[in-house]
């Protein structure tokens, strides 16, 4: 199949393209496998097309207070997506923000940007209820100043999250800032399912990344038998074939993190 969207169907064009089935391809079927959950999670984690930014609405539980720590297992699915299809927080690789609640992260109709919007609204353009209006640009300076008061008084936390613990920390007191039944709002990167996005299977840096990996299997299988000759005076050079396929997998490793990467988030205070 020149279009693979099965796991199966991978493996068989990776194999065809090592020159199967007119050559044999020393590799057993559960190695390559293997090989393709490998190169499934490294798509995952460095390609921008294994991955999907991510929000997730979750009500704090007293559990999660005591424990001074959300389960991110327990997030369910994603907000935006049907529950036939949608990621859920285990498939959840990283946090990059969690949106700022508290006190002043209330927008009721007591809050200040509301009531600022009810007065202004009309104002803003036509000057009512004041000679000199600054229009746009008064409204503007306004709601940064605002922003400025809320990230001094009460700035977004801290987040230490690992995809290992699937645990999110937050530097605050618990007990203190949230309570139970408070919801919070994760966004962050998951990886996709392959499983039903399966054009990811087609993808032809995947595609290439799966062929070197076998590849390199196929070396190391025969690398034992290194410079033995068959009957018919064919030598056998496992060794040279790892070597090669050890090449191919760093050319594309280099070439997804160089072009296919999702850019770094820095970080500036």
């Amino acid at each position: 199949m020149a279009t693979p969207n099965s796991r199966e169907s991978l493996i068989d064009y990776a194999f065809r393209r090592l020159g199967a089935p007119v050559i044999e391809i020393n590799v057993d079927y559960g190695q390559a496998e293997e090989r393709l959950d490998d190169a499934l999670q490294y798509f995952a984690e460095r390609h921008f097309d294994g991955v999907q930014r991510c929000i997730f609405s979750y009500p704090v539980t007293q559990s999660d207070i005591d424990n001074k720590y959300i389960d991110t297992t327990s997030l369910g699915k994603a907000v935006g997506f049907s529950d036939e299809e949608g990621p859920n927080g285990t498939n959840l690789l990283s946090v990059t923000r969690v949106l700022r609640f508290g006190n002043l992260a209330n927008q009721s109709m007591f809050d200040v940007r509301y009531q600022l919007a009810l007065t202004d609204y009309f104002g803003v353009n036509r000057g009512l209820g004041f000679q000199n209006s600054l229009g746009l640009a008064g409204f503007d300076s306004t709601m940064r100043y605002i922003a400025l008061v809320e990230q001094f008084f009460q700035p977004e936390k801290v987040l230490h999250f690992s995809k290992v613990t699937k645990k999110l920390h937050m530097d605050m007191k618990w007990s203190e800032e949230i309570n139970a039944g408070d919801f919070v709002i994760i966004e962050g990167y998951c990886a996709l399912d392959p499983t039903i996005y399966k054009d990811i299977f087609n993808d032809r840096l995947l595609k290439e990344y799966v062929t070197a990996l076998i590849k390199k299997q196929w070396g190391s299988n025969l690398a034992k038998y290194d410079g033995v000759q068959l009957p018919g005076g064919v030598t056998l050079r496992g060794g040279q074939l790892y070597q090669e396929a050890l090449a191919e997998v760093a050319a594309i490793e280099q070439k997804v993190q160089s072009e296919y990467e999702l850019p770094i988030n820095f970080i500036t205070a």
